[in-house]
């Protein structure tokens, strides 16, 4: 299994629940194929923050399927909105066939992805928001020979419930975002049982 390499740009200045949901971050495992890597985290957002992009590939080919980031922000004052201190952003993409993408209940399924992975993880959470996208590409002229391509894109944000110490279940959450990449890349949580959502079928190589 994986983990989040890296380390926490804010080092010791940061408050001390952040640096232990980072810390948690970084010691968690992921599934196999969910490769991650800490990147620089956006400053405008929140007082603290810390990123993670990831990428799901198909064994043995190693074909990428999804990707995808989270950001973890923290800000010590509490915004309103969030109703805490924490708050998780993601974004994830995915290509997707084109039956899969005229589906009207796509936007509504791919939430229920979200949901379902926080639920499963037991990743308790407050004041999630978001939106599904999608985007078709139809090429001509000198790339007409590439098929023509369907993209879904997933943004959401939810506050973490702030558990002993004010320290939300940092890993639980990365578990359920890494369950969301897979499942937008065609594949099953891991050790679930067949699920009745309707998922999306993976297209060939890209090119």
């Amino acid at each position: 299994m994986a983990t989040a390499h890296g380390h926490l740009s804010d080092g010791d200045d940061a408050p001390l629940p952040f640096q232990h949901a980072v810390d948690a971050l970084l010691r968690a495992h992921v599934r196999p194929g969910v490769e991650l890597t800490p990147i620089p985290a956006p400053r405008r957002l929140a007082p603290y923050a810390y990123a993670l992009e990831a990428a799901v590939t198909a064994e043995p080919e190693g074909e990428e399927l999804a990707d995808g980031r989270l950001v973890l922000l923290h800000d010590p004052d509490g915004p309103e909105a969030w109703r805490g201190t924490f708050r998780l952003v993601t974004l994830v993409q995915a290509e997707l066939e084109p039956e899969m993408a005229a589906d009207p209940l796509l936007p509504e399924v791919s939430w229920s992805w979200l949901m379902g992975a926080l639920e499963a993880h037991g990743a308790l959470h407050l004041e999630p928001s978001g939106t599904v996208s999608r985007a078709s590409s139809h090429y001509f002229g000198a790339l007409a020979d590439r098929a023509d391509s369907t993209q879904i894109e997933i943004r959401a944000s939810w506050t973490p419930r702030e558990g002993p110490g004010g320290v939300p279940d940092a890993a639980a959450h990365l578990a359920a975002w890494c369950d969301l990449l897979c499942t937008s890349a065609g594949l099953p949580p891991a050790g679930a049982m067949p699920t009745v959502l309707p998922l999306p079928n993976r297209r060939g190589p890209r090119g």
